[in-house]
């Protein structure tokens, strides 16, 4: 997993915040992991993996619905992450046309 070392989102520099919200003993959490890494790892993009299990602000949010795609804060997919419209989504991002 690679994580953002800027602190922030770098959005407009081309490279869109990508985070992946899980919980712990979720299958389909496995399952997004592995898609969101090749995708990152493809678009040579940097990412960060959260847990409900340790923020009760994403865990209120997001509790029904993990795991979570987030792009540039924007939810962009959950349960079963589609990894040619994680691409699409990311693309877009890059090039700015959010």
């Amino acid at each position: 997993m690679r994580n953002n070392d800027d602190g922030g989102t770098a959005a407009g520099a081309g490279r869109p915040e990508l985070v992946l919200v899980t919980k712990t003993d979720c299958h389909l959490c496995s399952d997004a992991h592995a898609v969101v890494a090749l995708a990152a790892d493809e678009l040579g993009l940097q990412w960060e993996e959260k847990s409900i299990d340790s923020d009760p602000a994403l865990a209120e949010r997001f509790a029904e619905e993990v795991p979570v795609v987030l792009v540039d804060g924007v939810q962009r997919d959950f349960w079963t992450i589609d990894p040619v419209r994680l691409r699409r989504i990311l693309r877009e991002a890059m090039a700015g046309g959010r």
